[in-house]
């Protein structure tokens, strides 16, 4: 028995041994099969590793992140330094700028640095947490001021990547100038996410803010206060369509010692199916890449991109409209001085059988939908510039006065809008 349990300690202390090494070889794999997954997934952020040098119970590199502008293509390049330290069971990944930046950084945070680290287990779970102490910017010169208070991200990651749970504080931040004060006060982002298929994510999240002020010289404080939005992404038919809400609300809204509210605002999209939506997501993520390379690339190569990715785009909403769907604003609701504004507007395609979708042409042959949205006439009147607006709308008959109230109520039916009599003919969609 003795020997048995020798021979056991043996064996639990070569795993011991081995264990850190195995780890950094596994720990080093995955950094480089992320990096080259997140380099792949999308155009706008690119990462690059320099320089790995794993060491038995650690490892340090370098590499450098590339943003690029969505709109002008312009690339930004931030260097960075990373320390891992190996575990039994995993690692831990450091990151901080390189020597040079340093001392920049010294002069914003002068005691406690940000930090940003990544933990990594063996077995494909991760924890990304991003720590960043308070601040407090004057500039003497200009009178210009920055105050935040100490903001923290995590990022828990299982199932090699297919869930998340994301977690964001920042309680407030105050921006000052000798003409303009801005201030923030409790940011709160919870989110999770589930990999359902190709580009398709189910999960739901959880975005409030609790104040937002702008005051200006010469100009009444504007004041937004709670804030919240609140979304739900579930599927459906076994996994082959999905369903998604957003409500959006703000409790008050104040301007001139005036505050008016509550206001809410919904949108919906039910029945979605998921190899279209995907594919659609897919086509306008590589019309973007082709864009941002016009200026680098062929010409020529980048239109035939730009039209095979139009023709997929092309594709797939007819593919979504086939299976059916429906979307749209079922609630709105913006509080005024002078009233509720009110609205509704909702769009439908039925499901079609095989021998309709063999037919189908386009999208909005079948697309129907329905539009209603009213708001005080007292509000129209006391703004010249929102009654210049409506006022031909009156006159044509496409808005009604209903008592003190003003109404447009419009049908979607066979190409064409019928907005309170008056059918406006519409041009076919895809």
């Amino acid at each position: 028995m003795k020997k048995q349990w020798m021979v056991a300690g043996a064996a639990v202390l070569a795993v011991g041994v081995l264990a850190p090494w195995a780890v950094g070889y596994v720990t080093e794999q995955q950094w480089q099969s992320v990096t080259s997954e997140v380099n792949q997934s999308q155009p706008l952020f690119q990462l690059e590793t320099r320089d790995y040098n794993r060491g038995y119970l650690g490892a340090d590199f370098t590499g450098t992140v590339t943003v690029q502008h969505p709109e002008t293509g312009d690339e930004h390049e931030f260097d960075y330094q990373a320390r891992v330290s190996h575990g039994v069971t995993g690692s831990l990944m450091d990151f901080s700028p390189p020597s040079q930046v340093g001392t920049e950084i010294d002069k914003v945070f002068p005691d406690e640095k940000p930090r940003l680290t990544l933990e990594t287990r063996l077995w494909g779970t991760a924890i990304i947490e991003l720590s960043i102490p308070a601040v407090s910017v004057i500039d003497e010169e200009t009178g210009e001021s920055f105050d935040m208070s100490e903001s923290y991200a995590r990022a828990d990651i299982s199932g090699n990547g297919s869930h998340a749970d994301i977690l964001m504080l920042w309680p407030g931040a105050v921006v000052r100038s000798p003409d303009l004060r801005v201030s923030i006060e409790d940011f709160r982002l919870e989110q999770t996410m589930e990999h359902l298929a190709d580009e398709v994510w189910l999960g739901e999240g959880d975005m409030s803010l609790a104040r937002l002020e702008v005051a200006a010289r010469n100009e009444p404080a504007l004041r937004f206060d709670q804030f919240a939005l609140r979304t739900e992404t579930t599927s459906g038919d076994e996994g082959e369509s999905i369903d998604s809400e957003a409500v959006v609300t703000l409790e008050t809204v104040s301007a001139d010692d005036k505050s008016f509210g509550p206001h809410r605002v919904a949108f919906v999209f039910n029945g979605l199916d998921v190899e279209s939506w995907s594919e659609l997501t897919s086509a306008l993520a590589d019309m973007q890449t082709a864009t941002l390379g016009s200026e680098r690339g062929d010409s020529g190569a980048v239109m035939q991109q730009q039209m095979e990715s139009m023709n997929r785009i092309n594709q797939a909403m007819l593919g979504l409209a086939a299976d059916g769907f429906s979307l749209g604003f079922p609630e709105m609701s913006f509080a005024t001085p002078y009233g509720p504004v009110n609205g509704e507007i909702m769009l439908q395609h039925p499901s079609l059988s095989a021998s309709e979708k063999d037919q189908m042409m386009m999208v909005m042959q079948r697309l129907t939908g329905n539009l209603d949205v009213s708001m005080p006439l007292a509000l129209v009147e006391q703004y010249p510039a929102l009654g210049m607006q409506v006022a031909p709308l009156i006159k044509q008959g496409m808005v009604q006065q209903d008592g003190d109230r003003l109404r447009l109520e419009g049908k979607l039916e066979d190409l064409a809008l019928d907005i309170n009599g008056n059918v406006v003919p519409l041009p076919p969609l895809f």
